[in-house]
């Protein structure tokens, strides 16, 4: 039998060369199956959660700034796991009932993927939100205090992906997994 060819890729170094208050930045060093070393430039994450709040049909989206990209996207709410040992449920509890005033009364988690594996190590938990009562938001930093809160039919979505309104990638794995998992209830 073959051996899997990319069993035998192995990390032998990493430094760190950039550190901010989020991410960090290195460069690795690498070996490939047949000896020859590489460098490669890798991101650390700590991690995100994505929450798809659905509501009598609807699904609960923000649109907000996002500075990487100078525009404003509509996307799922969304947070970093950025308290330490705090698990992707908790962390998406928090997020829902901070960026769109709602707390879930069932909260599954359909996928895990992750995000950008090109360069970044960002792993992100996908969780399905119903049974959704109000509570008060809790907008953090400069970009969720200007960001609105919009309702959209679930029908909506191929056509919002398809004429380019909705381009972001967790939103829109997010939006075809929960579409897919709710017609099977």
């Amino acid at each position: 039998m073959k051996s899997d060819p990319l069993s035998s890729f192995r990390k032998l170094d990493e430094r760190i060369v950039w550190q901010g208050t989020l991410v960090s930045a290195g460069t690795g060093t690498f070996v490939d199956p047949e000896g020859n070393e590489f460098e490669r430039d890798i991101v650390h994450h700590p991690g995100a959660v994505v929450v798809v709040p659905v509501i009598d049909g609807d699904v609960i989206l923000v649109r907000q700034y996002r500075a990487a990209i100078d525009a404003e996207l509509l996307e799922l709410p969304a947070g970093k796991r950025d308290v330490a040992g705090e698990p992707p449920l908790v962390t998406a509890h928090r997020e829902l009932e901070e960026e769109v005033g709602m707390k879930g009364g069932s909260m599954v988690q359909i996928a895990e993927f992750y995000n950008s594996p090109g360069f970044c190590d960002e792993h992100s938990f996908l969780f399905l939100a119903t049974d959704l009562t109000p509570c008060a938001t809790s907008f953090q930093g400069h970009e969720e205090q200007h960001m609105t809160i919009e309702r959209v039919a679930l029908d909506r979505v191929p056509g919002l992906i398809a004429s380019g309104e909705l381009v972001d990638g967790k939103s829109i794995i997010g939006l075809c997994l929960a579409r897919e998992h709710l017609s099977r209830r």
